[in-house]
């Protein structure tokens, strides 16, 4: 275990899941400070303790001290354990918040992970888990994180504010993980998704397929739109609707878009018709951003990529999003990796907006509790 001295120490709220993710991976112990200490209502919120819980029962022998109100938090993480866990998430935030960070841990357990969550399915601030099944599982695949019990799967959908919705994930454990050279994302060939909708008419999934179409149509033949109506104790305990959708290209890069209709009781009713046509931009604006590696997995794709073992690693990212940005810094301050970071203008060969090469060396970074078989 890290010693006191090699601790780090942070100010604020923001960015609390990387900082303890990282933490646990590279073994090093992470104190948070002044945890919206000027708030009226000061401390960790119930989403956040939640997650700190679900480290908890995932690891063996991690130390956590928080002080009375909620503001200093000191984690010292154990051993990555995994197993069979079950977890209720809080309904705040959906199952995509505690599941980004899972993505993260899961190939490096001690035991293969298989954990059901339970709690919000699909809102409109975390990447839902049809997103994540459609995005980041691939992602995983090329970094070579793969086998029979690499699944993700939607049991029940929950809608906030009530939720009830359940999400079965289990994935393999690795010793070490392969390099990537992702650098031509290729062009678009398909275009699937799906419309779900929940304590609503059936019709509504419908209703946002062909608008979705009404967009989509005007670029590309093969648009496949699965609509997803899910009854009874399957459909949680709110109403609510959405559409996921995910690009694939010639080369295997996914890009997703989502949108969901507004909790119930909280601001004004959304058509389905002006959802998907929304959500149909957004897509085409991400595709627009374009890269080997969609907005929501930028983060993932280079915790892998340092993780990796002592070889070249090259990604081409679209846009880096703020969040990407600040990984990168505690990517540094935890592993002491630095990235080459090019700038590639859009020009004949690549399309859309300006793209970022992203080149690394692993740290050669191996799982412990994996003998070799």
């Amino acid at each position: 275990m890290a010693t006191q001295a090699h601790s780090l120490s942070y100010a604020g709220c923001n960015f609390l899941r990387q900082r303890l993710v990282l933490s646990t991976l590279s073994g090093r112990p992470v104190k948070i400070r002044k945890i919206r200490a000027r708030d009226d209502n000061p401390g960790l919120r119930d989403f956040e303790a939640s997650f700190i819980r679900l480290l908890d029962k995932i690891t063996n022998g991690s130390r956590i001290e928080i002080n009375q109100t909620g503001t200093t938090l000191y984690y010292q993480p154990g051993l990555l354990y995994g197993g069979s866990v079950e977890h209720d998430c809080n309904v705040l935030r959906s199952i995509g918040y505690y599941l980004e960070s899972l993505l993260c841990l899961a190939p490096f357990m001690k035991h293969p992970l298989r954990i059901v969550l339970r709690g919000v399915t699909n809102d409109q601030v975390d990447p839902s888990v049809d997103v994540l099944k459609a995005t980041a599982l691939p992602l995983l695949k090329q970094f070579g994180i793969d086998g029979e019990s690499f699944e993700l799967k939607v049991v029940r959908r929950g809608m906030p504010p009530g939720g009830g919705g359940e999400v079965l994930f289990s994935c393999p454990v690795r010793k070490v993980l392969k390099p990537v050279q992702l650098t031509d994302p290729g062009k678009i060939k398909r275009i699937r998704g799906i419309a779900y909708s929940v304590r609503v008419s059936p019709q509504m999934a419908n209703r946002i397929v062909d608008s979705a179409r009404s967009i989509l149509n005007k670029f590309i033949p093969d648009i496949y739109i699965y609509t997803d109506h899910m009854k009874g104790v399957n459909s949680g305990k709110s109403p609510g609707f959405g559409l996921s959708l995910v690009a694939e290209t010639t080369n295997g890069t996914f890009l997703s878009a989502e949108l969901a209709s507004n909790p119930q009781g909280q601001g004004a009713a959304v058509l389905p018709e002006d959802l998907g046509r929304n959500c149909a931009k957004l897509l085409l604006e991400e595709i627009y951003r374009g890269g080997c590696v969609d907005s929501t997995n930028q983060s993932l794709a280079l915790l892998l990529m340092t993780l990796g073992q002592q070889d070249v690693s090259k990604v081409l990212l679209g846009p880096l999003s703020p969040y990407t940005i600040e990984f990168l810094r505690h990517l540094k301050s935890f592993f002491q990796i630095m990235f080459k970071i090019e700038t590639k203008p859009c020009g004949e060969e690549l399309k859309g907006g300006d793209k970022v090469l992203m080149t690394c060396v692993g740290i050669g970074f191996s799982n412990l509790s994996k003998t070799l078989k």
